[in-house]
Protein backbone atom coordinates (compact mmCIF):
# COMPACT_ATOMS: atom_id res chain seq x y z
CA UNK A 1 0.00 0.00 0.00
CA UNK A 2 2.84 2.19 0.18
CA UNK A 3 2.68 2.75 -3.55
CA UNK A 4 -1.01 3.61 -3.32
CA UNK A 5 -0.49 5.94 -0.38
CA UNK A 6 2.07 8.04 -2.21
CA UNK A 7 -0.26 9.21 -5.02
CA UNK A 8 -3.01 9.98 -2.53
CA UNK A 9 -0.75 12.30 -0.54
CA UNK A 10 0.33 14.26 -3.67
CA UNK A 11 -3.25 15.05 -4.61
CA UNK A 12 -3.95 17.51 -1.76
CA UNK A 13 -0.62 19.40 -2.38
CA UNK A 14 -1.47 20.13 -6.04
CA UNK A 15 -4.59 22.23 -5.32
CA UNK A 16 -2.69 24.17 -2.60
CA UNK A 17 0.11 25.00 -5.08
CA UNK A 18 -2.43 26.13 -7.72
CA UNK A 19 -4.32 28.27 -5.22
CA UNK A 20 -1.07 29.83 -3.96
CA UNK A 21 0.01 30.59 -7.55
CA UNK A 22 -3.39 32.08 -8.32
CA UNK A 23 -3.26 34.16 -5.13
CA UNK A 24 0.23 35.49 -6.01
CA UNK A 25 -0.90 36.31 -9.56
CA UNK A 26 -3.97 38.19 -8.31
CA UNK A 27 -1.91 40.10 -5.71
CA UNK A 28 0.71 40.91 -8.37
CA UNK A 29 -1.93 42.19 -10.80
CA UNK A 30 -3.50 44.32 -8.05
CA UNK A 31 -0.13 45.76 -7.01
CA UNK A 32 0.76 46.54 -10.64
CA UNK A 33 -2.69 48.10 -11.21
CA UNK A 34 -2.36 50.28 -8.10
CA UNK A 35 1.16 51.28 -9.08
CA UNK A 36 -0.05 52.18 -12.61
CA UNK A 37 -2.96 54.17 -11.23
CA UNK A 38 -0.68 55.96 -8.79
CA UNK A 39 1.81 56.78 -11.57
CA UNK A 40 -0.95 58.07 -13.83
CA UNK A 41 -2.34 60.21 -11.00
CA UNK A 42 1.15 61.60 -10.30
CA UNK A 43 1.75 62.48 -13.97
CA UNK A 44 -1.69 64.10 -14.33
CA UNK A 45 -1.16 66.12 -11.16
CA UNK A 46 2.29 67.21 -12.38
CA UNK A 47 0.88 68.30 -15.78
CA UNK A 48 -1.94 70.22 -14.10
CA UNK A 49 0.53 72.00 -11.83
CA UNK A 50 2.76 72.82 -14.81
CA UNK A 51 -0.23 74.22 -16.72
CA UNK A 52 -1.20 76.40 -13.75
CA UNK A 53 2.38 77.60 -13.40
CA UNK A 54 2.50 78.49 -17.11
CA UNK A 55 -0.75 80.46 -16.78
CA UNK A 56 0.67 82.37 -13.81
CA UNK A 57 3.90 83.08 -15.69
CA UNK A 58 1.91 84.42 -18.67
CA UNK A 59 -0.19 86.63 -16.42
CA UNK A 60 2.76 88.01 -14.45
CA UNK A 61 4.35 90.02 -17.29
CA UNK A 62 0.94 91.37 -18.28
CA UNK A 63 0.48 92.75 -14.78
CA UNK A 64 3.93 94.30 -14.75
CA UNK A 65 3.59 96.01 -18.13
CA UNK A 66 -0.06 96.97 -17.73
CA UNK A 67 -0.62 100.62 -18.59
CA UNK A 68 -3.58 102.77 -17.69
CA UNK A 69 -5.93 102.49 -20.71
CA UNK A 70 -6.83 106.18 -20.46
CA UNK A 71 -3.26 107.24 -21.17
CA UNK A 72 -2.13 104.39 -23.41
CA UNK A 73 -1.91 105.36 -27.08
CA UNK A 74 -3.50 103.33 -29.84
CA UNK A 75 -1.55 102.52 -32.98
CA UNK A 76 -3.36 102.38 -36.32
CA UNK A 77 -1.23 100.93 -39.12
CA UNK A 78 -2.09 102.04 -42.64
CA UNK A 79 -1.56 100.14 -45.88
CA UNK A 80 1.67 100.90 -47.74
CA UNK A 81 1.39 103.69 -50.31
CA UNK A 82 3.34 104.11 -53.54
CA UNK A 83 3.41 107.60 -55.10
CA UNK A 84 5.34 109.33 -57.87
CA UNK A 85 7.43 112.16 -56.46
CA UNK A 86 7.47 115.73 -57.83
CA UNK A 87 11.00 115.34 -59.26
CA UNK A 88 11.63 116.65 -62.78
CA UNK A 89 10.94 113.90 -65.30
CA UNK A 90 8.57 112.09 -62.91
CA UNK A 91 10.69 108.96 -62.77
CA UNK A 92 11.17 108.83 -58.98
CA UNK A 93 8.68 107.34 -56.59
CA UNK A 94 8.27 106.62 -52.89
CA UNK A 95 6.83 103.68 -51.03
CA UNK A 96 5.78 104.57 -47.51
CA UNK A 97 4.32 102.53 -44.67
CA UNK A 98 2.71 104.63 -41.94
CA UNK A 99 1.33 103.98 -38.49
CA UNK A 100 -0.70 106.67 -36.76
CA UNK A 101 -0.27 107.04 -33.00
CA UNK A 102 -3.66 108.06 -31.62
CA UNK A 103 -4.96 109.20 -28.23
CA UNK A 104 -7.13 106.16 -27.52
CA UNK A 105 -9.15 103.34 -29.07
CA UNK A 106 -12.24 105.53 -29.55
CA UNK A 107 -10.15 107.94 -31.62
CA UNK A 108 -8.93 104.96 -33.64
CA UNK A 109 -12.51 104.09 -34.57
CA UNK A 110 -13.20 107.70 -35.58
CA UNK A 111 -10.06 107.82 -37.73
CA UNK A 112 -11.07 104.56 -39.45
CA UNK A 113 -14.35 106.21 -40.45
CA UNK A 114 -12.39 108.94 -42.28
CA UNK A 115 -9.69 106.62 -43.66
CA UNK A 116 -10.39 107.05 -47.40
CA UNK A 117 -10.17 110.86 -47.09
CA UNK A 118 -7.09 110.67 -44.86
CA UNK A 119 -5.35 108.32 -47.27
CA UNK A 120 -6.12 110.63 -50.17
CA UNK A 121 -4.73 113.63 -48.29
CA UNK A 122 -1.52 111.75 -47.45
CA UNK A 123 -1.09 110.68 -51.08
CA UNK A 124 -1.48 114.30 -52.18
CA UNK A 125 1.12 115.44 -49.63
CA UNK A 126 3.60 112.80 -50.76
CA UNK A 127 3.14 113.60 -54.45
CA UNK A 128 4.14 117.24 -53.81
CA UNK A 129 7.54 116.30 -52.37
CA UNK A 130 10.82 115.72 -54.18
CA UNK A 131 13.24 112.88 -53.45
CA UNK A 132 15.76 115.34 -51.96
CA UNK A 133 13.14 116.67 -49.52
CA UNK A 134 11.95 113.29 -48.24
CA UNK A 135 15.42 111.80 -47.91
CA UNK A 136 16.48 114.39 -45.33
CA UNK A 137 15.52 114.07 -41.67
CA UNK A 138 13.98 117.56 -41.67
CA UNK A 139 11.90 116.59 -44.71
CA UNK A 140 10.57 113.50 -42.94
CA UNK A 141 9.76 115.56 -39.84
CA UNK A 142 7.94 118.17 -41.95
CA UNK A 143 6.05 115.40 -43.76
CA UNK A 144 5.02 113.94 -40.40
CA UNK A 145 3.80 117.37 -39.20
CA UNK A 146 1.92 117.93 -42.46
CA UNK A 147 0.23 114.51 -42.18
CA UNK A 148 -0.91 115.32 -38.62
CA UNK A 149 -2.34 118.62 -39.88
CA UNK A 150 -4.08 116.90 -42.82
CA UNK A 151 -5.68 114.27 -40.57
CA UNK A 152 -6.79 116.95 -38.11
CA UNK A 153 -8.33 119.03 -40.90
CA UNK A 154 -10.07 116.01 -42.47
CA UNK A 155 -11.62 115.05 -39.13
CA UNK A 156 -12.74 118.61 -38.32
CA UNK A 157 -10.18 119.38 -35.64
CA UNK A 158 -8.38 122.74 -35.64
CA UNK A 159 -5.14 122.49 -37.58
CA UNK A 160 -2.15 122.86 -35.25
CA UNK A 161 -0.07 125.89 -36.15
CA UNK A 162 3.70 125.84 -36.21
CA UNK A 163 5.20 127.39 -33.07
CA UNK A 164 7.18 130.14 -34.80
CA UNK A 165 4.34 131.06 -37.20
CA UNK A 166 1.90 131.41 -34.32
CA UNK A 167 4.36 133.52 -32.33
CA UNK A 168 4.98 135.88 -35.27
CA UNK A 169 1.34 136.22 -36.25
CA UNK A 170 -0.17 136.91 -32.82
CA UNK A 171 2.50 138.12 -30.42
CA UNK A 172 0.27 140.00 -27.94
CA UNK A 173 -3.06 138.20 -28.23
CA UNK A 174 -3.98 135.35 -25.96
CA UNK A 175 -4.28 132.08 -27.75
CA UNK A 176 -7.53 130.19 -27.43
CA UNK A 177 -7.25 126.79 -25.92
CA UNK A 178 -7.23 124.50 -28.94
CA UNK A 179 -8.57 120.96 -28.85
CA UNK A 180 -5.61 118.63 -29.45
CA UNK A 181 -5.25 116.74 -32.69
CA UNK A 182 -6.43 113.13 -32.62
CA UNK A 183 -3.04 112.07 -34.04
CA UNK A 184 -0.18 112.27 -31.56
CA UNK A 185 2.51 111.12 -33.98
CA UNK A 186 3.14 109.66 -37.41
CA UNK A 187 5.47 106.66 -37.35
CA UNK A 188 7.18 105.46 -40.51
CA UNK A 189 7.29 101.66 -40.70
CA UNK A 190 8.87 101.65 -44.18
CA UNK A 191 10.32 104.40 -46.35
CA UNK A 192 11.73 103.57 -49.77
CA UNK A 193 12.64 106.13 -52.43
CA UNK A 194 13.61 105.03 -55.95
Amino acid sequence: MSAAAAPASDAPDAPKKKSKKLLFIIIGVLVLGLAGAGGAFFIMKKNAAAAEGADEEEEAPAKVTKVDPKSAPTFLPMDNMVVNLADPGGNRFIQVGLTLQLQDAATGEAVKAFMPSIRSQILMLLSQRTADEVLQVQGKEKLSTDIIAAVSETMGYPVPEAEDEAADAKPKKKRKKVEPSPVQAVLFSSFIVQ
